[in-house]
């Protein structure tokens, strides 16, 4: 089966897409993830190649993309110094976040579904991308890395 042109994200709370939906201009889909840029190789000082960010896509009531607010709050290295409260790099992301989501009007969490798009900040691919190997082909939400594929019924593997 192919890929289909808008593909489906199922709003599961407490997991992944906890923060994804409808509101008055579109869709949202919304996440904190960590992620290194294009082409890093791991070796020493990897932590502070590591980084936190807060993302914010929206589209249209059809799925085509719109736009982006990408934030990075920080490294994985800094977090590890810092590890609790609101001054954390996790707890500045979290923050952020709220105040992303509070800015779209009439917001309401549910099943979403968007078309293959992608960008890159800071070295690092965002987006949902079609990737194929070995025959097999699927689309995977970056920097997150969750597939999703056939029975296209909105579920991610992690």
């Amino acid at each position: 089966m192919a890929v289909p042109d808008v593909i489906p994200i199922a709003y599961v709370p407490r997991h992944h897409t906890e923060t994804i939906g409808r509101y008055a201009d579109g869709q949202f889909l919304a996440t904190i993830t960590y992620a290194f840029p294009l082409g890093f190789q791991l070796d020493e000082g990897w932590e502070e190649h590591k980084r936190l960010y807060v993302v914010l896509h929206t589209f249209d009531a059809d799925g085509r993309y719109r736009d982006s607010d990408i934030w990075c709050g920080g490294t994985w290295a800094e977090q590890q110094r810092d590890p609790d409260g609101a001054d954390s790099v996790l707890g500045r992301a979290r923050i952020h976040l709220a105040k992303l989501l509070r800015s779209l009007p009439r917001r309401a969490y549910t099943n979403i579904a968007v078309r293959p798009f992608q960008l890159t900040v800071d070295d690092v691919l965002f987006g949902m991308v079609i990737r194929e190997d070995e025959g097999e082909t699927w689309a995977e939400l970056y920097p997150d890395r969750l597939e999703f594929g056939e029975p296209w019924d909105g579920r991610y593997v992690a």
